[in-house]
């Protein structure tokens, strides 16, 4: 029997959007108990199971996948999120991540996301209602590769983003590819799915993703933060050795 999300999700539309959310907690705790171990350890639900779940990595009691646990690790081991007055967007979030923003005092959480029933603004990443200056921090993870206008977006962004404040910005990408792979003339998901990865992915991003995020008005980093962790501790978090975290800043 199959217990990964992609399997989940396949049944997801037949499943009213209030319920959503439950079913999958429910789905959550059943397979924790399947994969109960010791062998891996997942730091968005603290728990600790027998493997994480292929294709992605998947943590049995929470659904986060190693990009989600990275970043976790990142911001609470390198930043000052956790323990410095500070507002933060979180678009299309992540049920294994906003809990622990919810909950810590010192962050005032805002979610948004323009279909998603749990965010709790409904917000177009490329025209939002947000004021100018509006967020200390936003984390936006896979998100762009879905809009077709990623330009719009990126500006977008930059332009809710307070000066000073900082954004991690991730997409899906090809480190093999210098240029980003877009054709908006293929609309079939079926041959979306071939070039792009997604049934509804608009492109697939290459290492110019970097000089995207800068036409926007972004000062970027690319942080390898991965390698600061062994052989062992990558095999424990279940991260991906090839990860690189895109730090954004407006100067």
């Amino acid at each position: 029997m199959r217990l990964d999300s992609e399997y989940f999700s396949k049944y997801q539309k037949y499943i009213p959007s209030l319920m959503q959310d439950g079913l999958i907690q429910l789905f959550y705790r059943f397979r924790s108990v399947v994969y109960r171990g010791e062998t891996v350890l997942c730091n968005c639900c603290d728990g600790s199971y027998a493997q994480f779940l292929p294709p992605f990595d998947e943590c049995p009691g929470c659904g986060s996948q190693a990009r989600q646990r990275l970043m976790l690790l990142y911001t609470t081991n390198s930043t000052d999120l956790f323990s410095r007055n500070s507002r933060l967007l979180h678009f299309a979030p992540e049920m294994c991540l906003e809990e622990k923003f919810k909950s810590t005092p010192c962050i005032d959480y805002v979610s948004a996301d323009l279909s998603m029933p749990r965010a709790m603004e409904k917000v177009d990443i490329t025209q939002t209602h947000f004021p100018d200056c509006s967020f200390d921090v936003i984390l936006c993870s896979h998100v762009l590769e879905h809009i077709p206008d990623d330009a719009k977006a990126m500006r977008e962004l930059y332009r809710v983003l307070t000066k000073g404040g900082w954004a991690i910005l991730q997409v899906p990408m090809d480190h093999s590819r210098q240029d980003t792979y877009e054709d908006f003339s293929i609309t079939d998901p079926v041959e979306r799915a071939k070039h792009f990865g997604r049934y509804d992915h608009c492109r697939l991003y290459g290492m110019d993703y970097r000089d995207r995020l800068e036409k926007a008005g972004f000062e970027v980093k690319i942080n390898a933060y991965v390698e600061t962790f062994s052989n062992a501790e990558v095999e424990k978090y279940g991260l991906d050795r090839l990860e690189k975290i895109y730090i954004c800043r407006k100067v």
